[in-house]
């Protein structure tokens, strides 16, 4: 059994397990102990003072900012309310031809663009790649994370509710709708 310390989360975020060190991990018991240490570390790295509440990705966080959850980047962008899509406000690069297939793929070793779009998703203030789709062209963007942080907190890690407004609903369509002029319904 690994025994879990701050070294070894530091080790599991950047990579740096051996495999054996990885599966015994994952395939061991879940530990509430591990997710707050692990928000430490990732509160460590970042400079800003917002509380970590969940990682969405390697540099995408849901924080605590004025008692709301957002969705924030490392670099401290801040996308908005979690439980609206943050895809919907990066900046996004659409390889939907071949030679902007062929920037990152070899001939023929790339997605037919006739059938298949790749949508680069990046923060609009530090410009890091955040996420990667291939989906058919005209798909709609995915919702990859919307947590229920609330059963999360209260009844996986046994905690109060680190912020308020914790509704686990999709917003997107009335964020959207706002954007568009639409009515929402």
């Amino acid at each position: 059994m690994i025994v879990e310390n701050e070294e070894l989360i530091k080790n599991l975020i950047d990579g740096k397990l051996t495999h054996e060190e990885l599966y015994r991990i994952i395939s061991g018991d879940k530990d509430p102990g591990r997710f707050k240490l692990m928000l430490k570390v990732l509160q460590e790295r970042v400079g800003w003072d917002e509380k970590i509440i969940l990682p969405v990705s390697d540099r995408l966080f849901i924080v605590c900012k004025d008692g709301k959850p957002v969705v924030k980047c490392s670099c401290g962008f801040e996308f908005g309310d979690y439980r609206e899509n943050w895809k919907l406000k990066a900046r996004i690069y659409v390889r939907d031809n071949e030679e902007a297939m062929k920037e990152i793929y070899k001939e023929y070793l790339g997605a037919n663009p006739e059938w298949t779009e790749l949508r680069e998703y990046y923060c609009p203030r530090c410009y890091a790649l955040l996420e990667v789709e291939a989906v058919p062209a005209g798909y709609p963007v995915i919702f990859d994370f919307l947590p229920d942080i609330k059963t999360f907190y209260q009844e996986w890690l046994g905690e109060e509710l680190p912020c308020e407004d914790l509704e686990f609903k999709d917003l997107s369509w009335e964020y959207l709708s706002k954007i568009i002029g639409g009515r929402g319904d």
